[in-house]
C-alpha cells in the first residue's frame, strides 16, 4: 500500500500546488488557461506525435482494451441519463448533460501523468491508442443524443459536420495522425528535433498537473453537488469496473496490459464536460461540480484501482 501512494504523492502534490498557488494568488489564475492551452495544443500533441512514432502502434491498437473501455463509457453514459431524469427530475437535454459528466475521462491532464508515474513509458502505446478514439467517439456520441432529445435541436447532418469539426481541429489528433504516419514509416527523427519533441514531451506532466490544481479554484460547489456526486461515481468506480470485468472475466486480457486501460477509465472527469454542457446551456452547474468532486474523489479512488490492480 505504501507503494502506491509513493505512486500518487507527486502527482496529487502538483494538483495541491498549483491550487493553493492560484488559490493564495501566488500564481495569476488569468495564466492557468494559458498553462492549459499550452498543454493541449502544443505539448502533448508533441508528446503524441513523438511517442506514437516511436512505437508499434499497430501492436499497442488492442481492440480487446479499447473495445471495453468505450462500451463502458458508453453504458456508463446511458445510466447516467436515465438517473438524471428518473432519480433527479431532470430535462432530456440536462440529462444528457449530466450523462456526459459521468462519461468523459480527463485522459491528458491527470491520465497520462498518472499512467506514467504508475505504468511508465511501455502503458504509453495502449493509453495513446485510447486518447486518439476518445473525443471523436464520446463528443460525437453526446452531441447526437443531445440533439435527438431537445426541443430546438439542429439537423443530424449539421450535428455531425460541427462534431466532425471539433475533432478534426484538435490539436491532439493532429498530434496521433503524425504520430501513425511516423510509426508506418518508420519515421527517425535527426538529434537536435528529436530533442525538441522529448524536451517539449516532458513539460506535459508538471505543466498539466499545476494547471488542473489551478483550475479546480474556479470550480465552487453548488445546490446540484448531489447529481455531480452520482456522475463522480459512474465515473471513478463504474466505467473501470464495467471495464475490468469485460478485459478480465469476458475477453481473458492479460492482466498486465488490461490495467493499462482499467486504470485510465478510473480517471476524473475531463475539463470537455464543462465545454459541453456550456456550449448547450445545459447541467453547467452539475458539470463544474463534477469536474471538482470527481478530481478530489480521485485520489481515494485510484489508489483502490492500484491496489486491485496489483493483486
Amino acid at each position: 500500500m505504501l507503494s502506491i501512494l509513493f505512486v500518487i504523492a507527486p502527482i496529487f502534490g502538483l494538483i495541491a500546488l498549483g491550487y493553493s498557488a492560484v488559490r493564495y494568488r501566488l500564481f495569476p489564475a488569468e495564466g492557468v488557461k494559458a498553462l492549459i492551452a499550452f498543454v493541449n495544443n502544443f505539448a502533448t500533441p508533441c508528446l503524441l506525435f513523438y511517442s506514437i512514432s516511436h512505437s508499434d502502434f499497430r501492436a499497442a491498437f488492442n481492440i480487446g482494451i479499447i473495445g471495453p473501455y468505450y462500451f463502458g463509457a458508453l453504458i456508463c453514459f446511458a445510466i447516467g441519463i436515465v438517473v438524471a431524469r428518473k432519480l433527479f427530475g431532470n430535462r432530456p437535454g440536462e440529462s444528457v448533460a449530466v450523462g456526459f459528466s459521468g462519461t468523459f475521462t480527463n485522459t491528458v491532464l491527470v491520465g497520462l501523468p498518472l499512467m506514467t508515474r504508475a505504468y511508465g513509458q511501455e502503458a504509453l502505446p495502449v493509453v495513446l491508442s485510447i486518447i486518439g478514439l476518445h473525443g471523436a467517439i464520446l463528443l460525437t456520441a453526446a452531441m447526437v443524443t443531445m440533439e435527438l432529445v431537445r426541443r430546438d435541436a439542429q439537423p443530424l447532418a449539421k450535428t455531425l459536420f460541427v462534431a466532425g469539426q471539433r475533432v478534426l481541429s484538435n490539436p491532439l489528433i493532429w498530434g496521433i495522425a503524425g504520430g501513425i504516419i511516423g510509426s508506418l514509416l518508420n519515421l527517425r527523427l535527426i538529434e537536435p528535433v528529436d530533442a525538441f519533441f522529448q524536451m517539449i514531451g516532458q513539460a506535459v506532466v508538471p505543466v498539466a498537473l499545476f494547471g488542473i490544481g489551478g483550475a479546480l479554484v474556479e470550480f465552487k460547489l453548488s445546490d446540484n453537488w448531489k447529481q455531480a456526486m452520482v456522475a463522480s461515481l459512474i465515473k471513478l468506480i463504474l466505467h473501470p469496473a464495467i471495464a475490468y470485468v469485460l478485459m478480465i472475466w469476458v475477453l481473458h486480457v492479460p492482466l498486465e496490459i488490461a490495467r493499462y486501460g482499467i486504470l485510465l477509465s478510473a480517471m476524473p472527469a475531463g475539463v470537455n464536460i464543462y465545454v459541453f454542457a456550456t456550449y448547450y446551456d445545459r447541467g453547467i452547474s452539475v458539470a463544474t461540480n463534477t469536474i471538482l468532486i470527481s478530481t478530489l474523489l480521485s485520489a481515494v479512488t485510484i489508489s483502490s484501482w492500484l491496489f486491485i490492480l496489483s493483486l
